[in-house]
């Protein structure tokens, strides 16, 4: 039976149904779980959430309830589903708005990503369905604003690689399902799938998955088997569903037949595992790793296509980029003009024309006065005519002029 109780009440024995507040707000990446440790109970009440629901029947209750308080409990459930509003879709918002919103996401999503891998580490089974309020956050975020939370993800340090790429390439996931005109529910999916491809890598050495250099072959071999360790966890937790599976034991394989595990070949590989394949490796290039630096998003996009033709689905690959840009946020591009600009966001108009903010003159080698650009507005004389390499030009915060 579902009870609501006080916080401060919370005892060890019980199962937690739901926190009630934001997932926002609490300290844990799943809301349903059996209080075994003192530590939980306490970081609950640190949160600043005082009231929670258990389920008495999995775990638990308060001692000494009469039959009239557990009676009282089951009238307010029943009230709670009642008159529990119906979910509007988030509304659209701006670059500079979203971006506030997102950072605070991938501090907290990070966070519940480094739980979940410690959990696995710890021989604890994972339910793939207690992510869910994290998947619900980002893809939130993602309708609210593409374009916001996939680059901040993008910006993860060589120590963060692990966790923030399953939170990136949760929302690459989301925003190409949509592209693909994917059902609502099929977006989810895809987006649980992105946060628990690489569960596996929970399993693997940290001196290898760590590795500032290049892997020997052997340590190859055993970084590759991190799709069948992260597809067995999942099916050990008994909650994962046959899309999530599915790309976790996939998200490797090409479409030319040579990826692994299982070496599947074109129309044998399933849309959601070629989407993952496409979202996993552009997160990978773009970010800095233990060993070498990230490529700015449009070289990146470049050399993808240059692949295109043996690794991805060539639908599903364009679809992708429509879904980011041919100059995704991040971008350093040369305008007619001879000035360098960085891409703020795509335009609905054309992939050609994003929003831009001009901050650089090639003339006269020097920083110059920021000036924002829409590219796809009527009467604009600018346009791109080449991608950049911030080292030639010397520049080093080109992150932070878009970011902030």
């Amino acid at each position: 039976m579902l009870k609501k109780i006080q916080s401060k009440d919370l005892q060890l024995g019980m199962h937690l149904h739901e926190l009630c507040g934001s997932w926002m707000e609490h300290p844990f990446w799943r809301s349903k779980f059996t209080l075994t440790d003192a530590a939980d109970i306490q970081s609950i009440l640190g949160s600043g959430i005082t009231e929670v629901w258990i389920d008495t029947a999995k775990g638990g209750d308060l001692p000494g309830e009469t039959e009239a308080e557990s009676a009282a409990s089951v009238t307010e459930v029943l009230t709670a589903v009642a008159v529990e509003p119906r979910v509007e879709p988030p509304k659209p918002a701006s670059m500079s708005d979203e971006l506030k919103r997102a950072a605070m996401i991938c501090n907290t999503a990070k966070k519940a990503v480094v739980s979940m891998f410690r959990e696995v580490r710890m021989g604890n089974a994972i339910n793939a369905e207690a992510a869910g309020e994290l998947v619900e956050e980002i893809s939130s975020s993602v309708l609210r604003n593409p374009n916001a939370l996939i680059s901040l993800a993008r910006l993860k340090t060589a120590d963060d690689y692990t966790y923030m790429h399953s939170v990136a390439v949760c929302a690459l996931m989301v925003a190409l399902a949509r592209q693909l005109g994917l059902e609502e529910q099929e977006v989810r999916e895809a987006g649980m799938a992105g946060l628990l491809h690489d569960l596996g890598k929970a399993m693997m050495p940290m001196d290898v998955l760590n590795k500032p250099g290049k892997l020997t072959d052997d340590e190859f071999r055993v970084i590759k088997g991190h799709p069948v360790e992260g597809h067995r966890l999942l099916v050990e937790g008994k909650t994962a569903s046959a899309i999530v599976l599915d790309v976790c034991l996939h998200h490797h394989e090409k479409v030319d037949g040579s990826g692994y595990p299982d070496k599947l070949k074109g129309d044998a590989i399933s849309l959601f595992a070629k989407m993952g394949a496409v979202c996993d490796v552009y997160d990978a290039i773009t970010s800095n790793r233990p060993y070498k630096a990230g490529w700015d998003p449009a070289e990146s996009i470049r050399k993808m296509t240059e692949w295109s033709n043996g690794h991805f689905d060539e639908r599903v690959f364009q679809a992708f980029i429509k879904s980011i840009g041919i100059y995704p946020t991040g971008s350093l591009v040369k305008l007619s003009s001879g000035r360098l600009a960085v891409v703020l966001e795509q335009s609905e108009k054309s992939l050609l024309a994003p929003r831009v903010k001009v901050f650089f003159s090639t003339r006269s080698q020097s920083h110059i006065v920021p000036e924002l650009i829409d590219l796809s507005h009527p009467g604009t004389l600018e346009k791109i005519v080449s991608r950049e390499d911030a080292a030639k030009w010397g520049i080093k915060n080109l992150d932070a002029l878009w970011a902030s």
